[in-house]
């Protein structure tokens, strides 16, 4: 099977819904597994004896991401290239994954003996490298099912999937600590293999055969390093915006809302939205919608800390969810669109890496930071929008 530049089939001008819907499927069970992994962490860590452990852990994880995930992204090309087909990286990855969360299940209630309590963090590190190596080949399987002018369109339905699932996350995690930590990693194993069951059922079987103009270079290092700091600058908005600005406006409210089920609406609202947007974001772009999602949210932010009051800060909140659906929903067609399709699994690592340092990075500044304060992550915010303005511009400039 022949593609063509933007390796939809030849000839192809629509979105293979079933296919994306298939991505959208693992996706989300990617996204249940690491809240999963997020309850339950620290719980098990402290039950074992690593009680300053799990901050760290965590951090350092985010780092490792940061390298990881290009590497991934870059051998899953390779891959595509010899074989013709990324699922294989993605069945390797999954089969990890849900072998690992299987064994913490057993495990985790047990009186493990103490000379092998160590093995569990490093478990724990090795399952989140084995899901990051199949997570950013199944987002680059996605240039595959859309045109090129269309994927926000596509990305519409993963970020509306996924953002359900989060919203869901204050009543997902009552349910999970219910369970207990050893129905919940064997439950997750079982949605992973699934999730990636569904995703091969519905990827076509074919070998991919590359035309010679596909076989090009992915760019140069400003371009590659432009999309990482875009990704770095958009993942520094998004930790910081969701780690202070649910409990600044529950604290609006005089506390009569938890600040958690203030991060699900937020996480709804955007959802929602996003389906709407990628229709501006066809005639906009996705440069320009991504740069203005995120200065939308420095500019709300800096509002909600000036003018301390319920009503405006509701509309601010609902602005704030409006242009995080515009950058979930222009962050995928972002990072596959600057490179060559044959490099979208590179595009989508540098991309997603430097959303992972993005994380560890807001982590370690709140575990060194004696109080975080509205103002400072604020500034934080209104700092990583303007160094991500140059970066997007020069994504643009030199995009292939």
């Amino acid at each position: 099977m022949v593609f063509g530049e933007n390796m939809a089939p030849v000839g192809s001008q629509n979105i293979l819904w079933r296919q994306v819907w298939g991505i959208a499927a693992l996706l989300a069970v990617i996204l249940f597994s690491f809240m999963a992994y997020g309850l339950y962490q620290p719980i098990i860590l402290k039950n074992l004896g690593f009680t300053g452990l799990a901050a760290w852990l965590g951090i350092a994880q985010g780092f490792l991401g940061a390298v990881l995930e290009p590497l991934v992204g870059g051998a899953s090309d390779r891959i595509l290239r010899r074989f013709g087909s990324r699922l294989p990286m993605i069945s390797i990855g999954t089969t990890i994954a849900a072998l690992i969360f299987v064994i913490l299940g057993l495990i985790v209630e047990g009186n493990l003996p103490t000379e092998l309590r160590w093995l569990v963090p490093i478990m724990m590190t090795v399952w989140v490298m084995a899901m990051i190596v199949f997570r950013g080949p199944a987002i680059a399987l996605l240039i595959q099912f859309a045109p090129l002018e269309k994927l926000p369109q596509a990305g519409g339905v993963i970020v509306l999937v996924m953002g359900l699932v989060g919203a869901l996350g204050p009543v997902m995690n009552i349910l999970l600590k219910t369970a207990g930590a050893s129905i919940t990693f064997i439950l997750g194993a079982i949605a992973l293999v699934l999730g990636a069951t569904y995703l091969f059922s519905t990827t076509p079987r074919h070998t991919l055969i590359l035309p010679p103009a596909e076989r090009r270079s992915p760019g140069s290092v400003f371009l590659l390093g432009a999309i990482f700091l875009t990704g770095l600058g958009a993942g520094i908005e998004i930790n910081l915006l969701l780690s202070i600005l649910p409990a600044m406006t529950a604290s609006q409210w005089a506390g009569r809302i938890a600040p958690e089920f203030i991060t699900s609406v937020i996480l709804l609202l955007s959802a929602v939205a996003a389906i709407p947007l990628a229709k501006f974001t066809a005639k906009l772009g996705v440069v320009l919608a991504m740069g203005i999602s995120l200065g939308a949210i420095a500019l709300f932010m800096v509002l909600i800390l000036a003018i301390n009051n319920s009503i405006f800060g509701g509309i601010f909140t609902l602005g704030i969810s409006i242009a995080l659906g515009g950058i979930f929903i222009n962050q995928i067609p972002f990072c596959l669109s600057r490179v060559p399709p044959i490099h979208a699994g590179l595009g989508t690592g540098l991309y997603f890496g430097g959303m992972g340092a993005a994380s560890a990075i807001v982590s370690l500044l709140m575990k060194s930071t004696p109080v975080m304060t509205p103002g400072i992550a604020v500034l934080g915010i209104a700092i990583a929008w303007i160094a991500t303005i140059p970066c997007l511009v020069t994504s643009s400039r030199l995009a292939l």
